[in-house]
């Protein structure tokens, strides 16, 4: 909308600055940190007053989460709310490549509040059936990547190497599906602890507004040998807003937590980093950066895999973070060191952008 005015002014005086994505990312880190902090306690108040009991809390999981009985969940409707307000004002928008990614992560966000509104009605951990989210993620998935394809084709680049890449015709069309759909579970299931995978968000978010900005931008992705993609720099306002919008989040969900995300937010995040990834032709970076959330995600299957083979545990609790809670690191410990690995993945997959 702000883009829009400026355009209708022709960008004169101080309008022209609306021609900078730098200043309308910016603009979109504070819009949606000021909106999501704004609406915070509402919001709180609202769920917890709906809600009741809150959150169901595993009986079978770690001891600790047995204080955490009562604190609401579906704390990623603030996140979409202020997220999707700030892009909103601050996008261009006649760009085909934010809204392929809107629609996911508003997508994701209802069938993962379906899930969510499932379990509180129910009172139970088990929400909507596995078999059932997955076709409508994939649903969700195939038209956005659908839209995406017909704008950036459907070349597959070959990570470490300089514009070399393989034309998977159709093929990519469900290669796009399975990152975006394994990019938004694999962060759903790193979300179990007090922040944890807030912040991981927000540095995978940070690393992809740097990547959409030099892949939007012709003459720094013919340096680094980096697939240009038309429009793609737009993308840094809808990282922005994810910045921003999990930033104000995380102010509430620090330990101890007054909100949980829920799948509301988990999934629509996780859905968001894979619909951005698959938008700039970095799918292969997106393993790197959110290295964590595969992490999570392959102890996961680990654990599912040799208990029913051989009917024994790999680790004591998975996904990976409760193993290490069942070691005995308090909770904050793990957060806090899983942030840095978070860190550390995310600088290891900017610098692939030299390594070709």
């Amino acid at each position: 909308m702000l883009y829009l005015l400026a355009e209708w002014f022709g960008f004169e005086g101080l309008f022209n600055l609306f021609r900078y994505l730098s200043f309308r990312s910016g603009g979109a880190i504070v819009t949606s940190l000021f909106i999501g902090m704004m609406i915070g306690p509402r919001f709180i108040n609202m769920l917890r007053m709906k809600q009741g009991k809150g959150q169901p809390i595993r009986s079978d999981g770690p001891q600790t989460h047995l204080a955490k009985v009562g604190t609401p969940t579906m704390g990623g409707l603030m996140i979409l709310t202020s997220m999707t307000i700030s892009l909103f004002l601050w996008m261009q928008p006649d760009n085909i490549l934010v809204w392929s990614c809107l629609f996911v992560t508003l997508g994701f966000g209802a069938i993962g509040f379906l899930d969510d509104y499932d379990k509180v009605r129910k009172a139970s951990h088990q929400g909507v059936s596995g078999k059932v989210r997955l076709l409508f993620e994939f649903a969700v998935a195939g038209f956005a990547s659908w839209m995406i394809l017909s704008k950036i084709g459907t070349d597959l680049y070959i990570p470490f190497v300089s514009n070399i890449a393989i034309d998977l015709g159709i093929l990519y069309l469900f290669f796009a599906m399975f990152v975006i759909v394994g990019s938004g579970n694999a962060v759903n299931l790193t979300d179990g602890l007090d922040g944890l995978a807030t912040m991981p968000v927000v540095v995978a978010s940070g690393t992809f507004l740097i990547i959409v900005y030099l892949a939007g931008n012709a003459i720094y992705s013919d340096y680094l040998g980096i697939p240009f993609v038309d429009g793609a720099g737009e993308l840094a306002i809808f990282c922005a807003a994810i910045i921003g919008a999990c930033l104000a989040f995380l102010w509430f969900n620090a330990p101890p937590a007054a909100i949980f995300m829920g799948d509301t937010g988990s999934l629509a995040l996780g859905g968001a980093l894979g619909a951005v990834a698959v938008s700039v032709h970095h799918e292969f970076v997106l393993a790197i950066v959110g290295g964590l959330f595969v992490l999570e995600a392959v102890s996961v299957i680990i654990q599912v895999f040799f208990f029913k083979r051989t009917g024994k545990r790999v680790f004591r609790m998975a996904p990976i973070h409760h193993h290490f809670e069942q070691l005995g690191w308090p909770e904050t410990t793990v957060v806090i060191r899983f942030w840095i690995i978070s860190l550390v993945l995310a600088l290891a997959g900017l610098s692939t952008l030299k390594l070709r």
